[in-house]
């Protein structure tokens, strides 16, 4: 596993996913609160495994992060029962994230143990490891928080495309490289609709600059690196020139990283810390002032417009 990929890894296992975990509703993620306490626990072997030379220490190290991943997964179907159809898109996004860490860590087991896992190659189990961090869980995650922010049918759209756009790429390394390409064009469509509705809907709730920046930089981030994702399933699909994995974990990995999941996370805290210092119906009495404002523009526009 190289430098860079092991970075964005503990990034993922260490930050990521802990800070994540604080995002889920109780209602969504009951349980998960004593899952984030003992994180640690599991995250600091996994972080360490990255580092140790393939064998048996790195793999045992690699299966205490298992563990803690499996613990996370137990609770995501939970998630579904008795869900009422309007909450279910952001529950099931919210499930799809609880999975993600687990995929990660099958991958990570048998690439620190250095075996060739369903037949596939070390890298691109190493590359697994990030994907089904960022674009799994974080992805996931953030779809889900929107959805509940904006209840708008784009909001349900991306809550329900990134879960399914994922489910479709891992399907894909199983099947063909057309099929890898068709979750990409899902998966894109989904965050794609997740910038589309923070930059629009959420970047106006947030209490300062540093949030409503952080906002606008995670949006910008993924128009981007999933513009490259498409390239490179597209390149692997027709044969057409794209860029290696090595540039896609420097350009794309590196961006879903920093510039999306990172940005995201502290972001929707910070969305979180003020929605708990002045509850809930101050986030949406700010949008109706704002959705009042908007409208007293457009009449004061028709107001000026001479009669014909």
């Amino acid at each position: 596993m190289s430098v860079l990929v092991g970075l964005i890894v503990a990034l993922g296992m260490l930050v990521i996913v802990p800070m994540g975990l604080r995002l889920i509703d109780p209602e969504d993620g009951g349980g998960t609160a004593a899952v984030r306490t003992v994180w640690p626990l599991f995250a600091l072997p996994g972080a360490a495994s990255l580092w140790l030379p393939r064998g048996i220490a790195a793999t045992a190290l690699a299966c205490c992060y298992a563990v803690g991943t499996v613990l996370l997964a137990l609770h995501a179907p939970g998630r579904l029962v008795r869900t009422p159809a309007s909450a279910l898109p952001a529950r099931i996004a919210v499930a799809t994230a609880l999975v993600s860490p687990s995929i990660a860590a099958v991958a990570l087991v048998a690439e620190r143990l250095g075996h060739p896992l369903f037949g596939f190659d070390l890298e691109i189990l190493a590359l697994t490891v990030p994907h089904f961090h960022f674009a799994g869980f974080a992805a996931a995650l953030v779809a889900g928080l929107v959805c509940r922010a904006t209840d708008r049918p784009a909001g349900r759209f991306a809550a329900l495309s990134v879960p399914l756009g994922t489910l479709l790429v891992l399907l894909g390394y199983f099947l063909n490289d057309w099929a890898e390409l068709a979750g990409a064009l899902v998966l894109t469509a989904g965050m794609w609709a997740v910038a589309q509705l923070t930059w629009r809907d959420v970047r106006g709730d947030g209490p300062d600059r540093l949030t409503r920046a952080m906002l606008c930089v995670s949006s910008a981030i993924l128009v981007a690196t999933m513009l490259l994702a498409l390239c490179w399933a597209l390149g692997e699909a027709t044969g057409l020139p794209h860029p290696s994995l090595t540039w896609m974990a420097a350009t794309h990995g590196l961006g879903n990283a920093l510039g999306f999941a990172l940005c995201s996370v502290l972001a929707w805290r910070r969305l979180a810390d003020l929605e708990r210092v002045k509850g809930p119906e101050h986030l949406k009495s700010l949008k109706a002032v704002k959705d009042l404002a908007v409208n007293d523009l457009k009449d004061l526009k028709a107001f000026k417009e001479p009669v014909a």
